[in-house]
């Protein structure tokens, strides 16, 4: 049900419907699914598919594959946020004997954690799980490939890994701990391990010819964390406005923030690309705009979620096949055409409800050397700093309750800016992990590193 606010145009719908036609016709799916976000809520839903009459809804279930990583990520934030775990703690600390104890949790997450990409022969999206019923099958004999830390190398086992360390810490299976944590809280009742009906068979097209094969629809064991959900575009939907904006019943909106920043160094390719990977989250700069969510693939299916935070916009599309329709791009171009035929309207300006004058006399130009900064104030208590113009080093600052802000992003996150006063209380100038901000560009009364040339500015003699 979508509010008459946020219900789109007929244009914007039929831009929609005619993307995710283009794309179930050129990459000849047997069907695909597609869902729309805006304001928390599914606006628009639509399918296409290759039995007439038989189109699937937003509750037929698809596989989703490695956009399970994402649910098994949210379970081990949950219990870094419990303090059951740090996010630097070496594997080893929690699941030792493995083999790949040196990685840390967050590189595992991450997929900087040195691990193979996929588990031994034979493969295991297409055999069953209970050819491995060990971690020590799926990590094999040489689980580490590159040094820990030092790249992003995409590892299904690594998410097995973290799987299995779920259930060590919470002493339950991985699929009823997701169910009761996650699933459930999220009221996700269409999401789940095995596939429940109404669901979607899954078929590889044959490349030269329009005829299909049924793939093989196997439970993957130990490898579940990795590619084992089943879901539905309307669930997908749901867990979207949870990734953007956080649930309290599950993880904080600062916890899925974290989830969403990139976390792993990049390869060449990808800062071409503009992709980064988070901690379970894909990142990716497309069209001018900040994406970020999972794409997945099992034999026989295709699946993206994909969120922009900023447009407050996401978008699900599935699709029963192999191979063949580019998902990822579909489901970016449904955010973009919601996007640009439809920008989001801001909320209304309103002051602040009070203000602490001893800030407010800080708002204002200052200037580190030369160049010319501006101090704002923001609703939410804390500050930011950047330049007047063009780029340079900004960032925001959440306030410590003591007269001084620690940086939050950029250059400077992390480092502490405070205002330094002289005896007679006014303020001489900013100090912010040792740079010196003062009101005219070398003040000659205020503190500057090196002084000023007594002789002040001068031009050519």
């Amino acid at each position: 049900m979508t509010t008459p606010e946020n219900e789109l145009l007929p244009g914007t719908r039929r831009a929609l419907l005619h993307r995710i036609a283009v794309a179930q016709s050129e990459g000849r799916a047997p069907s695909l699914v597609a869902a729309v976000v805006r304001g928390g809520e599914t606006v628009w839903t639509g399918a296409r598919t290759s039995v007439d009459g038989h189109a699937p809804d937003a509750d037929v279930q698809y596989r989703i594959g490695s956009i399970t990583k994402t649910f098994t990520a949210v379970l081990v934030m949950r219990l870094r946020d419990e303090g059951l775990l740090d996010l630097v703690d070496p594997l080893e600390k929690h699941l030792p004997g493995t083999g790949a104890g040196e990685a840390t949790i967050a590189e595992l997450l991450a997929h900087t954690g040195g691990l193979a990409a996929e588990s031994p022969a034979p493969w295991w999206e297409r055999t069953p799980g209970s050819l491995r019923p060990e971690l020590a099958d799926v990590l094999g004999d040489r689980p580490l490939l590159h040094p820990v830390g030092r790249r992003h190398h995409y590892s299904n086992p690594g998410y097995s890994v973290l799987g299995a360390l779920v259930e060590e810490l919470r002493g339950a299976p991985w699929e009823d701990v997701l169910r009761s944590e996650v699933l459930e809280p999220l009221g996700l009742e269409r999401t789940s391990g095995h596939p429940q009906a109404p669901h979607a068979g899954g078929w590889a097209v044959h490349p030269w010819a329009d005829v299909m094969l049924p793939e093989p629809t196997e439970d993957l064991g130990r490898m579940a964390p990795a590619g084992q959900l089943w879901s539905t575009a309307g669930d997908l939907a749901r867990f979207a406005v949870f990734l953007a904006k956080g649930d309290d019943r599950v993880l904080s909106a600062a916890s899925v923030a974290e989830m969403r920043t990139p976390a792993a160094p990049a390869e060449p390719d990808d800062v071409a690309a503009g992709s980064a990977y988070g901690l379970g989250m894909q990142v990716q700069y497309r069209d001018g705009r900040l994406l970020v969510g999972h794409g997945g693939s099992l034999p026989g299916f295709l699946a993206s979620l994909t969120i922009s935070v900023a447009d407050d916009l996401a978008a699900v599309v599935l699709a029963n096949c192999t191979s063949g329709p580019p998902v990822s791009a579909a489901a970016a171009d449904l955010v973009r055409i919601v996007a640009e035929a439809e920008p989001r309207i801001p909320e209304p300006w309103r002051p602040l409800p009070e203000v602490d004058r001893a800030v407010l006399e800080l708002a204002g130009h200052w200037y580190w050397g030369t160049t010319p900064y501006a101090l704002r104030l923001s609703v939410d208590g804390g500050v930011s700093l950047g330049p007047l113009t063009g780029v340079g080093r900004r960032s925001r600052f959440r306030p410590n309750g003591d007269g001084t802000w620690t940086g939050l992003d950029g250059y400077f996150a992390g480092e502490l800016l405070r205002a330094v006063r002289r005896p007679d209380g006014v303020v001489d100038h900013l100090d912010l992990g040792s740079f010196v901000f003062v009101r005219q560009p070398y003040d000659e009364g205020a503190s500057v590193p090196g002084g000023v040339d007594p002789e002040g500015w001068r031009g050519i003699r």
